[in-house]
């Protein structure tokens, strides 16, 4: 439960220092920020992704094929599942809270709440943070998630008001559920079975492309790769 922690006093903290100090950060120091959150997502990234390598030669590059046919298999389901539609609309929803959201709106605590409670909790990061949290003890891809909310939450209240800081409780409940669900129920069987590695590599190759994402190196439909996180283990498990 860590990152769940440490994502929602992201929120909180980053709420409390736009509400004491409203102006706006200079462009150099959003684009310092820019940098090192994308360095950082790529870093932990590939660091999980290392963690799900072991054996031989020809034992990794198993391991990495298995990896990358999960992620398009896991792909092909998540536009089918309309994975990224979904998550699209939510965004779309949240936009329009925010342009009704105006000095004197009775709806403005409504509409704030609402609004970053989508956009946080609809992040595909914190929903892979989760499960790395739950699964292999690491945190990091949340606590990057909540240095980024925690920045997004300092221009969020200058918005809508304290209220918005109430997204870190649903943002909370998620996360830990996730967690919680991965440690207590998927994570035994796939320790058992051997195949917290494929979960961990996976995750870490789609928290690279997140990095991408930052960079605007290259648009990715991340949340239509989530499905891969189940379809790795299951593509294991079958290939030996």
């Amino acid at each position: 439960m860590t990152g769940a922690i440490l994502n929602a006093a992201g929120i909180v903290i980053g709420g409390l220092i736009g509400l004491a100090w409203r102006t706006p950060l200079a462009p150099q120091t959003q684009a310092f920020f820019k940098l090192a959150i994308g360095l950082l997502t790529m870093f932990f990234g590939l660091r999980l992704a290392w963690s799900g390598l072991s054996g031989d030669v020809l034992h990794v590059f198993k391991q990495i094929g298995i990896a990358l046919l999960a992620i398009v298999v896991g792909n092909l389901l998540g536009q089918l599942l309309g994975f990224q539609r979904t998550s699209n609309r939510l965004g779309q929803y949240a936009r329009q809270l925010m342009e009704s959201a105006r000095p004197g709106e009775p709806q403005r605590f409504h509409y704030g709440l609402t609004a970053c409670s989508i956009l946080f909790c609809a992040a595909p990061l914190g929903w892979i943070g989760a499960v790395t949290d739950g699964l292999v003890d690491d945190y990091h891809p949340l606590a990057v998630k909540a240095l980024m909310d925690g920045l997004a939450m300092m221009g969020f209240v200058t918005m809508f008001g304290w209220g918005a800081t109430l997204a870190a409780l649903p943002v909370f409940l998620l996360q830990g559920t996730i967690t919680l669900a991965c440690d207590v129920w998927a994570g035994p069987w796939l320790r058992e079975l051997g195949l917290v590695q494929s979960v961990s590599l996976v995750a870490g190759l789609i928290i690279c492309a997140v990095g991408l994402v930052i960079f605007e190196i290259r648009r990715v439909e991340l949340a239509d790769f989530l499905p891969a996180l189940a379809v790795a283990p299951l593509l294991t498990w079958w290939w030996r």
